[in-house]
């Protein structure tokens, strides 16, 4: 094995112009393969750490028939006892109940629909980190009267500022129309624009006394000790309470879902079809080595080498260029992404286009060791399958024609 490995070597060589071609078409396929890849898992991590801190979180807890219907009067039962049950686990980190409304905005400017938010200023901020897009003004605490926060969009399309005041009408739980004035406390800014122009948070306190004249809350944000012990709670609380869903944030986004299941998918699709043009430089160039070789290849085999170790032979050039390439390609992005997690890629110029979709102009790229080691797995099964055919080709060669030649 030590000779054909040096044999090998010095193969791979004889031409090194043609060997150091292929060689930075590896390095180069798979280091922009990998840097992609892991730009698009940073852009994916990201929204979904967004979300999750943001608002989403660990896991939520609804009336059976609320996130389909979206009826005032369909609030969560026994909501006292399902606190104190949270209160009571030390799973969960924190929580924060939340009530909602779908409603009508009024400006002195024009009227739009809005989601109502009703967050309890103290728990919600111990929960989420939503309080940390406000840029101006004060969050939901003092004495301002019915105070609101609204978007940065939804503000500039209203011609709105601090102080100003607002009607927002909704559907109280008996289905009757409801219209208050509020007063703007503070604006925020998101990442998403459409999520700016579309929600408003109030307290809780005033919104569930207009709803119901009485504490209603539609939903229960928990945040846990780690993501993994979703399953785990919810699947605790649906068995210890009648009348409720709690669900882990993988069930209620079908964003996040997506972006969960696309995450490695895509590092491998991009890996593959990298490797499937590279395959096909491979296959070429083993090629063309063994037509030029077909004299020296047909000697060896007249005096006395078998053609397993041929076939060997040229299996082991193919790896050996191939793995070369590969391994510093790998190393490459590997540096890359070191400097680019640290320094972020500024998409600043397709921020505004970024935003209609939630996500930030600042990206990190992320990539896993797992995802390092399918790649690497990839090129291996690529290599091999793009050498078969050569190594074969080699060693059917006939020593008596191809000396006649």
């Amino acid at each position: 094995m030590n000779i054909l490995m040096i044999l090998a070597w010095r193969n791979i060589w004889r031409h090194p112009g043609r060997s150091g071609v292929l060689l930075a078409a590896i390095i180069a396929g798979l280091w922009a393969g990998v840097v992609v890849s892991a730009w698009g898992n940073g852009l994916m991590e990201q929204r979904t750490d967004y979300l999750i801190q943001n608002d989403l979180t660990h896991a939520q807890l609804h009336h059976p028939d609320y996130l389909t219907e979206r009826d005032p009067w369909m609030n969560i039962p026994n909501h006292k006892d399902i606190l104190a049950f949270l209160e009571e686990d030390e799973r969960v980190r924190s929580y924060a109940p939340r009530t909602l409304s779908d409603g009508m905005l009024q400006s002195p400017v024009k009227s739009a629909g809005v989601r109502i938010h009703g967050v309890d200023a103290q728990r919600e901020p111990e929960t989420t980190t939503f309080h940390e897009n406000l840029i101006e003004g004060s969050y939901l605490v003092g004495n301002i009267r019915n105070p609101v926060l609204i978007g940065l969009s939804l503000a500039s399309e209203h011609n709105l500022e601090i102080g100003n005041r607002i009607v927002l009408s909704f559907q109280d739980v008996e289905n009757q129309f409801t219209s208050v004035a509020f007063n703007i406390a503070g604006i925020y800014r998101t990442p998403s624009t459409s999520h700016d122009e579309q929600n408003v948070y109030v307290r809780s306190e005033d919104l569930t006394m207009l709803l119901a004249g009485r504490p209603v809350y539609h939903e229960i944000a928990m945040m846990l000790q780690g993501s993994e012990m979703a399953d785990a709670v919810t699947a605790d609380l649906n068995q210890e309470f009648s009348a409720i869903l709690a669900q882990t944030w993988y069930e209620i986004s079908p964003e996040l879902r997506y972006l969960s299941d696309m995450g490695g998918f895509m590092v491998s699709i991009i890996t593959g079809i990298i490797m499937l043009a590279l395959a096909f430089s491979i296959l070429n160039t083993m090629l063309m080595a063994i037509f030029e070789r077909m004299r020296e290849l047909g000697m060896l085999l007249a005096i006395g080498m078998s053609k397993p170790r041929v076939f060997n032979m040229i299996m082991l050039e193919s790896i050996i260029l191939t793995l070369t390439g590969a391994v510093s390609g790998l190393l490459l992005a590997f540096i890359t992404i070191a400097v680019l997690g640290e320094h972020g890629i500024d998409l600043t110029m397709f921020g505004e286009g970024l935003a209609e979709f939630g996500y930030d102009p600042i990206v990190y790229p992320v990539m896993t060791t797992g995802q390092y080691a399918v790649v690497l797995l990839i090129v291996i099964v690529a290599v091999l399958l793009a050498s078969i055919y050569p190594a074969l080709k080699a060693m059917r060669l006939n020593p008596v024609e191809v000396n006649k030649e």
